[in-house]
C-alpha cells in the first residue's frame, strides 16, 4: 500500500523545522530544518526578518525532505508560524517591508498607549502594537498595505493564493476577541480606522485554508492542488503535537521564548496580567504565559565562554542549587512576564571566583526556570490549576534543565517522544 503522507512546516524566528507523518503507520517518516538569523543592524528593540527567509528555507527543507521518498505521496500540509509576527502586502500580494517579529520591543510605547485606550493589558509583543507603529512611523507603507497577516498567514498565502487565519494565531494579535472567536472592531478601530478593511479572513478550526498552488507546487516541490490546513500559531500546534488537547492537560515549551499552556473548554472565567487569553487550534481555549527569554539566555553564555551546551552543563552539574549565590535576571530581549519590554537582563551577586562558565550557566537555567514559576502562579491565580506538563523544545534535550523547572515549579514533567511538536501539530492538522 502506497504510504499517504502529511508534511507539517513549523517556521520559527531561529529556523525552518519539516517532517513528514505516515497516516498508515503514524509515525514520523523523516526530518529536516533550515536555521536563519533576525536582520543585523537596527535600533535597539527591533527584531525583523524578511518573509523570503522563510519561503527560502522551506524550499530546501522539503529539498531534505524528498530526497528519498515521493513527492506525490504527500496529500496534506499544516503550517506553524511564529506568533504576532507583522506581515503587510500591498495589492498585488508583495511584502512591503520586513516582518517585525514576536520579541520586537520597539513598539513599547505603542503598547501602552493601546494598553489605555483598551482598558486591558496590550503586550509590546502582540501586532496591535506592530501595526500603529508602522501607521505613525512609516506612513508610506501603511498607506500602501492592502492585506495586514501573521507569519502562518502568509505561509499559508505563498502556498495558496488566498489570505486567511485562524482563530489560535489571530487571538495574540490585540485585537481579536478570543472570547467570541472573532475580530474586534473596537480595537481595530484604535489602532487605525483601515485596519478592519485589511484583515484576513477567519476560517474555523478544521476547515482548509486551501490548495496549493502552482507556483508554490514549482518553489517547493509539492504536488499542485493538495490540501492546506488553516495552521496555526507555534503554540496552538505545539500543543497539537505533545497531547495538550484535553482539560486539564499542560505543555512547556522551552525554545526562544518559553511557554506554558493548558487546554480549556471555556475562555478564563478572570482575567489575570500576564496570562494570555488564547484559542487553540482545535475549537477550545488555550490559556499562555509566555516569558520572552529561554535558551537565548544559555545562547549567550555559551558564546561568552566559546563551549558547548554539553560542556556547560557538565559544568553547571557539579555547582550546587542556588549556583553559589549568583542570581540571573533573564531579560536580555525585555520581558513579557513581568510586562517590562525594555528591561535588561543582568548577573547579581557575583563574588571572586563565581565568573565561572559552569556557575554563570546554572544561574541562567534557574533565572528562566524561576520567571516560569512567577508565569505559572499568574495562572492559577486566572483559575488555571497544572500540576504536571508535557516538556518540548529544544531545551527539553537538557537533563539537568529539565530538574531544575521540575523542582522551581513543583512539577511532575514528563518528555514527549517527538520533541518538534509544533512540526507534527501541523502535520496532525492536515491529517485531520
Amino acid at each position: 500500500m502506497t504510504s499517504e503522507l502529511f508534511l507539517g512546516l513549523d517556521v520559527g524566528t531561529q529556523g525552518t523545522k519539516a517532517l513528514l507523518l505516515c497516516a498508515n503507520s503514524r509515525q514520523v517518516v523523516a526530518r529536516s530544518s533550515v536555521s536563519y538569523g533576525l536582520i543585523e543592524g537596527l535600533e535597539p528593540g527591533a527584531m525583523e526578518q524578511h518573509p523570503s527567509t522563510w519561503i527560502a528555507a522551506i524550499g530546501q527543507a522539503c529539498k531534505q525532505l524528498f530526497q528519498d521518498r515521493p513527492r506525490a505521496s504527500v496529500l496534506g500540509v499544516g503550517v506553524s508560524g511564529q506568533q504576532h509576527g507583522l506581515v503587510v502586502l500591498d495589492a498585488a500580494g508583495e511584502v512591503i517591508r520586513p516582518a517585525k517579529l514576536w520579541c520586537d520591543t520597539s513598539t513599547a510605547k505603542e503598547a501602552r498607549e493601546l494598553s489605555a485606550r483598551l482598558g486591558r493589558q496590550i503586550p509590546a509583543g502582540f501586532t496591535a502594537s506592530k501595526v500603529l507603529w508602522l501607521a505613525r512611523t512609516e506612513p508610506e507603507h501603511w498607506r500602501k498595505a492592502a492585506r495586514v497577516l501573521l507569519p502562518h498567514d502568509y505561509v499559508n498565502f505563498y502556498l495558496t493564493g488566498r489570505a486567511t487565519t485562524d482563530a489560535g494565531d489571530a487571538s495574540g494579535t490585540g485585537y481579536f476577541d478570543a472570547k467570541r472567536r472573532e475580530f474586534d472592531s473596537k480595537a481595530c478601530a484604535a489602532i487605525d480606522v483601515r485596519l478592519w478593511g485589511l484583515l484576513p479572513e477567519l476560517v474555523e478550526a478544521g476547515v482548509p485554508a486551501g490548495t496549493v498552488t502552482a507556483r508554490a507546487a514549482r518553489d517547493f516541490g509539492l504536488p499542485e492542488g493538495i490540501l492546506v490546513a488553516s495552521g496555526s500559531g507555534d503554540n496552538m500546534l505545539s500543543a497539537l503535537g505533545s497531547g495538550t488537547t484535553k482539560v486539564g492537560t499542560a505543555t512547556i515549551s522551552l525554545g526562544t521564548s518559553a511557554t506554558i499552556f493548558s487546554c480549556s473548554d471555556r475562555p478564563l472565567a478572570r482575567e489575570q496580567d500576564g496570562v494570555a487569553d488564547f484559542c487553540d487550534a482545535t475549537g477550545a481555549w488555550l490559556p499562555l504565559v509566555c516569558v520572552m527569554n529561554a535558551t537565548g539566555v544559555l545562547e549567550e553564555v555559551a558564546r561568552a565562554f566559546s563551549l558547548s551546551h554539553s560542556q556547560l552543563t557538565e559544568r553547571a552539574q557539579a555547582v550546587p542549587v542556588g549556583a553559589r549565590g549568583v542570581c540571573c535576571l533573564p531579560y536580555w530581549n525585555g520581558e513579557r512576564v513581568p510586562n517590562w519590554p525594555q528591561a535588561s537582563g543582568a548577573f547579581l551577586g557575583l563574588r571572586p571566583g563565581t565568573l565561572e562558565a559552569g556557575v554563570l550557566y546554572r544561574a541562567a537555567m534557574e533565572g528562566v526556570a524561576m520567571n516560569l514559576a512567577l508565569g505559572l502562579e499568574h495562572m492559577r491565580a486566572a483559575g488555571i490549576f497544572v500540576d504536571a506538563a508535557r516538556v518540548v523544545g529544544g531545551g527539553a534535550k537538557n537533563d539537568l534543565w529539565c530538574q531544575i523547572l521540575a523542582d522551581v515549579l513543583d512539577l511532575s514533567l514528563t518528555r514527549v517522544v517527538e520533541q518538534e511538536s509544533a512540526a507534527l501539530g501541523a502535520a496532525l492538522q492536515a491529517l485531520w
